[in-house]
């Protein structure tokens, strides 16, 4: 007798175990997705708060200058890498920034000294760097390298700069105010243009802050990049189902190295901080609170109409790599409780169906009765 429910329990598990990994593993990337829309952790402050305490003088009195006045943009043409002339209305964002801050240095990153710069301070991270199946993530990833090494302001090239909020720059060193001067006294400031998902267009620090440390060490460990060996393959094989293999590449982008990617990272730092740690180089540091580590602080930048307003950055044309999966993302994160509810609805049409499909199949000691059988009895 023993050995009957030994067998029918080792039945049994051989069917319940993988059913059970296959809900977690489904269930718990469900609940990741659905949190990239949620508010994330850290501080909000607006463009106009910061431009506020820097008018009445509690920045420049209560702080000191963090991050250094340098700016970073990148322009990689995927079309013609050798072309490194900026479009018409780019080049009008970027005079802008230039202009509005004539005492910061400025540089522009194209692929050659994008390598240059790579290969001569992060080499180990050269593989992976050429290995991202889309252009993009080079962009991406190499802006986080610059925050890292440099500091400084990175700017898409779709995004200009606002006039100085105290008075015209001057070139001839006079009282002018650049435009970008009140948000050098935050260590380290990321944007959220308030939909969820935080944005990765605008990113300021102070060089070698612990955030953009951990995020560099996970993109020097493959993060994003094409699967080399065979174990690396099939790990790959199942972690790219969710974009379809290809076919959503707005989610193999933003999860790979994009915004989403940055906004796991920026969730886990403050579970760290929480437990009076901080994430340096990867290696954990404990005993070190929040304000000694650098305070993260999200600088609100939503463009719906009816938001807060924009002192200090414009935006332009941008979304060259963008597709009918952004759109639909977008819309995700305006509706993410219709979303959630619609998705609910869904697994509970199939789970009916699911039931009742196994009931007529004969499952739980049922039989669906045919007709000759009825005939059959009535004789």
């Amino acid at each position: 007798m023993r050995s009957i429910f030994i067998r029918s329990g080792f039945r049994v598990a051989i069917i319940i175990i993988p059913i059970l990994l296959v809900l977690h593993y489904f269930i718990t990337h469900l609940l990741a997705f659905i949190h990239i829309f949620y508010q994330h952790p850290g501080i909000a402050i607006t463009q106009r708060e910061v431009a506020n305490a820097y008018l009445n003088g509690t920045l420049r009195e209560t702080r000191k200058e963090q991050i250094p006045k340098i700016i970073h943009q990148i322009f990689h043409n995927w079309k013609d890498p050798a072309n490194e002339t900026l479009p018409s209305d780019w080049e009008e964002q970027r005079r802008s920034c230039v202009d509005n801050n004539p005492d910061w240095e400025y540089r522009l990153w194209t692929p050659k000294t994008s390598l240059l710069f790579l290969s001569t301070h992060y080499p180990t991270f050269l593989p992976s760097y050429l290995s991202y199946p889309h252009p993009v993530q080079r962009v991406d990833a190499l802006r986080y390298f610059l925050l890292y090494h440099y500091g400084g302001i990175y700017l898409d090239l779709d995004n200009g700069c606002l006039p100085s909020i105290i008075s015209p720059p001057t070139t001839g060193g006079g009282n002018g105010s650049s435009s970008l001067d009140a948000l050098t006294y935050f260590p380290l400031w990321i944007t959220d243009g308030g939909r969820g998902a935080l944005s990765n267009n605008i990113l300021a620090a102070r060089p070698g802050h612990p955030f953009w440390g951990r995020v560099v060490a996970e993109l020097v460990e493959g993060r994003g990049a094409v699967p080399v060996g065979l174990t690396e393959r099939v790990v790959g094989f199942w972690k790219r189902w969710w974009c379809l293999w290809g076919l959503l590449r707005y989610v193999e982008i933003s999860w790979g190295v994009g915004q989403w990617f940055i906004g796991g990272v920026w969730d886990e730092y403050h579970r760290m901080l929480q437990l009076g740690k901080v994430v340096s180089r990867g290696e954990i540091l404990e005993g070190v609170d929040e304000e000694a580590s650098g305070r993260l602080y999200r600088l609100m930048m939503d463009n719906r109409p009816g938001m807060d307003e924009w002192v200090f950055f414009t935006q332009g044309r941008g979304g060259t790599w963008n597709g009918w999966d952004n759109r639909l993302f977008l819309e995700i994160g305006d509706h993410l409780w219709m979303f959630v509810m619609v998705l609910g609805a869904l697994v509970g049409l199939l789970g009916w169906l699911a039931r009742r499909y196994w009931v007529q199949r004969g499952g739980k000691g049922y039989r669906k009765v045919k007709s000759e059988d009825m005939e059959d009895r009535s004789e």
